[in-house]
């Protein structure tokens, strides 16, 4: 059998007119036995549905803030940068997946991405619109645990090793109503929602920290990674 292609999406700079994508990404996928695939923003329906049929999963990556026209709400102060092209397709993509069950995995920004698809909605600043909120962008270095989280689903706890655990934590926006399809599946100290789990779908996790930053440490960072790709390999 050939290794499972799994897609990864990448974000737009709009002023440097790139695509762009950090490393860890592809290293820990092919590190693991999948062949990494970058799927840049596309509007095009034909070339989205091609794309889609390229891939046996995807991750969709952490980036910029997303557009809150695609949960339903005007944009309110604390909003970060955004990118309505990567949206738009990601929306797109992640509501395929989830029709065509196919696996995948969301990362901070990319498990916020989940969520809106399927209903849901986030925060556009935590900061702003939650009490008791602790800090959540830490200034430690990327592959750091800052914080820890309290694991709810048990095929998330057999994935990272435990129903407690520590993460680290790059985010100013987070789940707010939870998507009918999805259940929390871990939460911060103080309530933030750490992942999420698809009801009634094989493989869809999204998770709130950046596993990718602490793969080669190979402890839960690395479990996700290599069970999306059994996932995949399986499909």
């Amino acid at each position: 059998m050939s290794e499972p292609i799994i897609g990864l999406t990448c974000g737009l700079d709009y002023e440097a007119e790139t695509c762009w994508l950090r490393y860890y990404y592809q290293e820990v996928v092919a590190d693991i036995g999948g062949v990494p695939l970058i799927l840049p923003p596309m509007a095009n329906d034909a070339i989205r549905e091609k794309m889609f049929n390229l891939v046996d999963a995807v991750i969709f990556t952490g980036g910029n803030d997303v557009d809150p026209h695609f949960f339903g709400q005007l944009p309110q102060v604390g909003i970060g940068k955004i990118d309505p092209a990567r949206d738009s397709w990601e929306i797109w993509l992640a509501q395929k997946c989830w029709q065509a069950k196919k696996p995948m995995l969301g990362i901070c920004r990319g498990m916020q991405v989940m969520n809106i698809c399927l209903g849901g909605t986030i925060y556009q600043d935590i900061h702003r619109q939650r009490e008791n909120t602790m800090e959540h962008m830490q200034k430690a270095p990327k592959w750091y645990n800052s914080h820890s989280i309290n694991v709810t689903n048990p095929m998330l706890a057999e994935i990272i090793g435990g129903e407690r655990r520590w993460v680290n934590s790059f985010h100013h926006q987070a789940i707010d109503k939870v998507a009918d399809d999805f259940e929390v599946a871990a939460t911060a100290p103080d309530g933030v929602v750490e992942a999420i789990v698809g009801k009634n779908h094989p493989f869809a996790i999204g998770v709130q920290w950046h596993p990718e930053c602490a793969w080669q440490q190979q402890d839960m960072s690395y479990g996700l990674f290599e069970s999306l790709v059994k996932a995949a390999d399986r499909k």
